[in-house]
C-alpha cells in the first residue's frame, strides 16, 4: 500500500524533510537566544542607567578595558579640557542620522592623568580634509558627567584603514592612541558627556541607548518553530494524496470507452 515510499523521489523527498525539521528547531532556538540576549542587555541599560553616579577612576585606569558589565555607567570627572589635544571622529550620525563627526575632548584630572570625553556630534566640514566648526570646550576646571563606553576596536568596528587621515580627525574612540599624542596616562574607554549641556545647540549630545524595543527576535523563533511542526504534517498529506492518487488509478469512466462519432456518409 505504502510501496511507493521507497520510490527514490520519495526518499530524497522524506529525507529533505528529516533535516529541515532540526535546522528549523535549531534556526529558532537561535533567534530565542537573540532574544533572551536583547532583553539582558535592555536590563543592563536600563540598571546602569538608574545607578548614582560613581567617580570615574572607580571603574577605569590607564591600560583597563571596560567589561559589558559596566558600560552606560554613569560616572562623574573633574579637570580642565585640553583643547590643544582635541580631535573628531570621522563618518558619525546623529540622531537624524545626518553624517557627522564627535567631538573628542581629552580631560586633564587633578592628578594628571587624562580621561576622554566625547562632547557630542557636530556636523562635518565641508571639505573632508579641514577640520570642522566646533565650539570651544568649556575654560577652568569642570566636573562632567557623563555614561562609561569601552574603546572602539578595529575587530568591533568592522574599520582597518586608520592611515591617511588629516590632522586631529580619527576614526576610532580609543584611549591607547590618544595616549601616545597627549603623552600622559590616560583612562581606559571613554565618557558620552550628558552634563553640563552644551550652552548652544551644538555639540549634539549623544542620546540615552535604546533599552525598550526588544526587537522581532521572539517572533522569528515562533516562525521558524512553526515551520519546523509544518514540514511533518506536509509530509503526511503529500503521502496520502499520493496513496489516494493511487488507488483511483487511471480514468475508466464511459466518457473515455466512447468511441469517435463518424461522419455521414
Amino acid at each position: 500500500m505504502y510501496r511507493f515510499l521507497l520510490s527514490r523521489q520519495w526518499v530524497i523527498l522524506t529525507l529533505i524533510a528529516l533535516v529541515l525539521i532540526p535546522v528549523m528547531i535549531e534556526l529558532g532556538f537561535w533567534q530565542f537566544h537573540r532574544h533572551e540576549h536583547r532583553v539582558a542587555q535592555n536590563q543592563l541599560i536600563e540598571d546602569n542607567l538608574k545607578a548614582k553616579p560613581v567617580p570615574v577612576t572607580e571603574l577605569t585606569s590607564p591600560g583597563h578595558t571596560v567589561p559589558r558589565s559596566d558600560y552606560w555607567r554613569r560616572v562623574t570627572a573633574t579637570g580642565t579640557f585640553d583643547t590643544a589635544h582635541e580631535v573628531v571622529v570621522r563618518r558619525r550620525t546623529n540622531a537624524d542620522e545626518r553624517i557627522g563627526v564627535l567631538v573628542l575632548s581629552p580631560l586633564v584630572l587633578r592628578d594628571g592623568r587624562a580621561v576622554l570625553v566625547n562632547r557630542g556630534w557636530v556636523p562635518a566640514a565641508t571639505d573632508q580634509q579641514a577640520y570642522p566648526e566646533v565650539p570651544p570646550a568649556p575654560k577652568g576646571e569642570v566636573t562632567v558627567t557623563g555614561r562609561l563606553k569601552a574603546d572602539e576596536t578595529t575587530g568591533a568596528s568592522g574599520i582597518k584603514d586608520l592611515s591617511g587621515l588629516p590632522p586631529r580627525q580619527v576614526m576610532l574612540i580609543n584611549s591607547e592612541q590618544q595616549a601616545e599624542s597627549l603623552g600622559r596616562e590616560v583612562l581606559g574607554g571613554y565618557l558620552e558627556q550628558t552634563a553640563p549641556a552644551p550652552a548652544g545647540d551644538t555639540p549634539e549630545q549623544i542620546p540615552e541607548p535604546d533599552h525598550d524595543s526588544i526587537g522581532p527576535h521572539m517572533a522569528y523563533a515562533v516562525q521558524w518553530w512553526l515551520f519546523a511542526a509544518g514540514v511533518p504534517v506536509g509530509w503526511v498529506v503529500l503521502v496520502r494524496r499520493e496513496k489516494r492518487d493511487r488507488e483511483a488509478g487511471p480514468a475508466t469512466g464511459d466518457d473515455a470507452r466512447e468511441p469517435a462519432a463518424h461522419a455521414p456518409a
